[in-house]
């Protein structure tokens, strides 16, 4: 592995996250929100998956595996509460969570 291999990975890490900072603080679509965090989570995935090939540890893989089962919880709660919302009031955004309090 060429020692500006992990470098070029940590800077696509840091730019994948800075987007999806900026995409859920930006955008108010539920969705789109949701999706700005899966990016972010993506992109401390790539860090660690990084860093455990630059010290030749797997702990950063077992992480990984970690953070994806927490994504994936996250994604089905995220998606449930969006579908309730969306079937009160189709154009809803992100200010309208209060809608699902009953």
């Amino acid at each position: 592995m060429s020692p500006n291999l992990p470098l070029a990975y940590l800077a696509l890490s840091a730019i994948l996250f800075a987007i999806g900072g900026v995409g859920l603080l930006v955008r108010r679509n539920p969705l789109v929100m949701i999706m700005c965090v899966e990016l972010m989570l993506n992109a401390v995935n790539l860090t660690f998956v990084t860093f455990g090939k630059m010290l030749d540890d797997i702990s950063g893989q077992v992480i990984v595996f970690f953070v994806m089962v927490v994504a994936a919880a996250e994604v089905v709660i995220g998606l449930a509460l969006i579908v309730a919302m969306a079937r009160r009031r189709p154009n809803a955004n992100a200010d309208d969570l209060r809608l699902l309090r009953g």
